[in-house]
């Protein structure tokens, strides 16, 4: 049983998109990271850096006692191999998805969380930043278009976790600045991944955890996600 430690954010959702495409077995122990549950030091003893998601495998495959494993992308690797699905065992093809699934957790999810906090939640709009944040945006969705003129999926003609990575941080491209209809390959990609009937499942998830945020209002929620520096003014 796979123990999920979630909350309904894009690098959560990569997570139960994965679980629900192969059928392993899990439950889901939200972490309310509006209300600070991911500083109680149960949560730090299975993620130390404080961010969800991570997991628990009550049933490794060593054998051994459970195993924890924190940061989503390495948490996707993981479970491919544990499941044996959506990453190759070895050779070229696994790193083909691995370069792939390291861009998302080094750039694109940085880079598109900038572009939110400063577009949305910072109590002062920067031009500067806004700017800086929405082109690097832009630029990395030109990345992905180009990336995925000539197939169907990002490492090739297989669905891989590196999709399941970058998939839930281009669901909110209207916050970000962005139109879909400006990356024609782009878009193609999000709707064959939008209509896979796992991806609906886990999206559906979120609709299940109670006490959504409202960080545009919520002073507590705030604080906890950002600190007391970018309270209201």
């Amino acid at each position: 049983m796979i123990e999920l430690h979630y909350w309904p954010t894009p690098n959560g959702h990569k997570i139960t998109l994965l679980l629900e495409e192969t059928g392993l077995p899990y439950t889901i122990r939200p972490v309310n990271i509006g209300r600070g549950e991911q500083f109680a030091a149960e949560f730090l003893r299975i993620s130390p850096n404080n961010r969800m998601p991570a997991i628990v495998d009550t049933a490794p495959a060593d054998g051994g006692a459970p195993l924890s494993v924190f940061e989503s992308g390495a948490i996707l690797e993981y479970l491919a191999d544990k499941t044996g699905r959506f990453l190759p065992a070895a050779g070229r093809a696994r790193y083909e998805v691995l370069q792939w699934l390291y861009w998302q957790v080094g750039g694109l999810g940085p880079m598109l969380g900038q572009n939110h906090h400063f577009n949305r939640y910072a109590p002062e709009k920067i031009p500067y930043a806004i700017d800086r944040y929405v082109n690097e945006t832009r630029r990395l969705y030109g990345v992905l278009d180009r990336r995925l003129a000539d197939r169907d999926f990002l490492a090739g003609a297989e669905y891989s976790i590196a999709d399941m990575a970058a998939y839930p941080w281009i669901v909110p491209h209207e916050a970000q600045g962005m139109r879909l209809a400006d990356f024609a390959h782009l878009a193609a990609w999000f709707e064959r991944i939008g209509a896979r009937a796992a991806t609906r499942r886990a999206y559906a998830l979120a609709d299940t955890i109670e006490d959504k945020l409202d960080l545009a209002t919520d002073e507590e929620a705030r604080r906890h996600m950002f600190g007391p520096g970018v309270a209201n003014r």
